[in-house]
């Protein structure tokens, strides 16, 4: 099993401010990653960081070679205007292929230059539209091809999102609060959805939620952050510390 991110002694944030502070953690190819805190804790700045929109104040950021040629798929959290958005579900899930191309062509001179040549392409080859295809019949989207995003229910949205991320890789995806405005039932489909492509298909997941109770049986590895790392190891050991037993409603709450 190979390590796709390291973090050494790392700091995350903008000009005087440290929103994420000596952060030494692994990212290992397969991890099932839950980051987990308080509003304020630095998780997103962390996302960003990962994502390489912003660079390491301190400390040592190594990702690995495969990674960087592939890329990471993001699934953000959806605005309104977003969930609004008209487009068929093909073209939502199909637009995902430009971040892989953008990705793919970033060797020959930058990112900025990948994605131009990319957004400058005047159609999609056979190659990617087959993609795109083999990603909606992963995602049980394939029926829903020609809806509208928009008249989706948000379950469904999440699914063509994920879909659109698979199109840029396959690798690793990371998923910041992807339940939130989910029901209960949605949110319950949406963690076998992900449990699924991470042990069947092989892709590693990152996901930053306030569920903690839901996910902590769903992932291998657990980090807590609150700026620093309060936690950062297997579910059963988060369980057994302050923390992990305050998050969960345990003695401590």
């Amino acid at each position: 099993m190979s390590t796709l991110i390291t973090c050494r002694h790392v700091d995350f944030g903008y000009e005087n401010h440290d929103a994420v502070v000596d952060l030494s953690m692994e990212v290992d190819e397969g991890d099932y990653l839950c980051v987990v805190g308080a509003n304020g804790s630095g998780k997103s700045t962390l996302v960003k960081g990962l994502l390489g929109l912003i660079k390491p104040m301190k400390g040592e950021l190594t990702v690995a070679e495969e990674l960087r040629r592939t890329g990471i798929g993001y699934l953000p959290q959806q605005t309104a205007a977003q969930k609004d958005f008209p487009a068929s579900v093909y073209e939502v899930v199909l637009s995902g292929t430009l971040s892989r191309s953008a990705a793919q062509s970033s060797g020959d001179g930058g990112t900025k230059k990948g994605t131009l040549a990319a957004r400058l392409r005047p159609f999609y080859s056979p190659e990617e539209k087959r993609l795109a295809a083999s990603c909606m019949e992963k995602l049980g989207i394939s029926e829903l091809k020609n809806h509208c995003y928009r008249e989706l229910s948000g379950g469904q949205q999440q699914r063509v999102l994920i879909a659109r991320a698979l199109c840029a890789t396959s690798r690793m995806l990371i998923l910041d609060e992807p339940i939130t405005g989910l029901d209960p039932s949605a949110i319950q489909d949406f963690y076998r959805l992900v449990r699924r492509l991470n042990r069947d298909e092989g892709v590693t997941i990152l996901m930053v939620t306030h569920d903690v109770a839901g996910v902590v049986s769903q992932a291998n590895r657990i980090l807590h952050l609150q700026q620093r790392v309060v936690f950062f190891g297997k579910p059963e050991e988060y369980r057994r510390t302050a923390a992990g037993r305050r998050y969960l409603g345990g003695e401590d709450r």
